[in-house]
């Protein structure tokens, strides 16, 4: 199975391309422009991941209109050449914020969530999906993977990614600020199982079109987290009352069980001990 990916943003792409081995193929933006490299390449790939939720340009901020544009023009030759090549699984990875926050604790994020993009960039992240589905047909058949907050560290920056590391990252000045009021709960996920978790749906794709949500599938309490936090580095919790624009909730694990055949492995306290060393 070959497999190319776009979207590349240096963290996701390189675990995942680990976890595929040497028949993958990253696509430059260079790639993209390419009118007859992009075809080509295509020609001998299986399966394209394209990294849905965010914009190619990360200098913006997930509310500039901008990023809607830039989201749109760079999926359309993926989208455009996909539709021309019969046998392509296209999977689109983007975030959970294309889901409203749950209105109760006991409520999941699946695929059967209501939708209501949270910025321009979750605005571009579903424009590209519902562009891809409207094409999906058993010879191109597309995967959406809505995804919770991801936890690793990028090697080529040796940067922490996520709020555990965000979190251990401002502890090494004695204190820290936690989003919320403490009781909010999070999913985590470590980027090594979301990668073989794409993996997994890259070996099974969907009949046509197909859908899921995935995270740990156990929420932790944004208290909980901060105590762990506070304890291994001595610094202080500082809660804000106004919890911004955070993902808060679970995902369906049951739902994420059925679909998938990779369980989540990696620990909340393992996150947190990977995002302490990494200070």
């Amino acid at each position: 199975m070959r497999v190319a990916i776009s979207g590349d943003e240096g963290f996701i792409a390189y675990y995942l391309k680990q976890e595929l081995g040497d028949d993958c193929q990253i696509l430059t933006p260079d790639i993209l422009s390419d009118e007859n490299m992009l075809p080509a390449i295509l020609a001998s790939c299986n399966a394209i991941v394209h990294l849905n939720g965010h914009s190619p340009d990360q200098s913006l901020e997930r509310s500039d209109q901008e990023v809607l544009r830039l989201m749109r023009d760079e999926a359309r030759p993926i989208l455009k050449n996909v539709q021309s090549h019969q046998g392509i699984h296209l999977v689109l990875v983007g975030s959970l914020r294309v889901h409203p926050n749950p209105r109760r604790e006991d409520e999941y994020y699946s695929s059967e969530s209501p939708l209501s993009p949270r910025d321009i960039a979750a605005e571009g992240q579903l424009w590209v999906e519902e562009s891809a589905l409207e094409h999906a047909m058993d010879t191109h058949p597309v995967s959406i993977i809505r995804t919770a907050n991801v936890q690793g560290i990028s090697p080529a920056e040796n940067k922490g990614h996520g709020v555990v590391h965000h979190l251990c990252r401002e502890a090494m000045f004695g204190f820290f600020n936690v989003p919320g009021t403490g009781e909010e709960v999070k999913d985590v996920i470590h980027v090594k199982d979301l990668a073989c978790m794409i993996k997994s749906i890259l070996e099974n794709p969907p009949p046509t079109r197909g859908s899921v949500a995935v995270g740990r599938g156990q929420g932790v309490r944004m208290s909980e987290l901060a105590e762990i936090v506070s304890q291994a580095t001595g610094a202080s919790p500082q809660y804000n009352s106004q919890p911004g624009d955070e993902v808060w909730g679970i995902v369906d694990g049951w739902e994420m069980s059925q679909k998938i055949e990779h369980k989540p492995e990696v620990s909340i306290q393992e996150i947190i001990e990977e995002a302490l060393s990494n200070q």
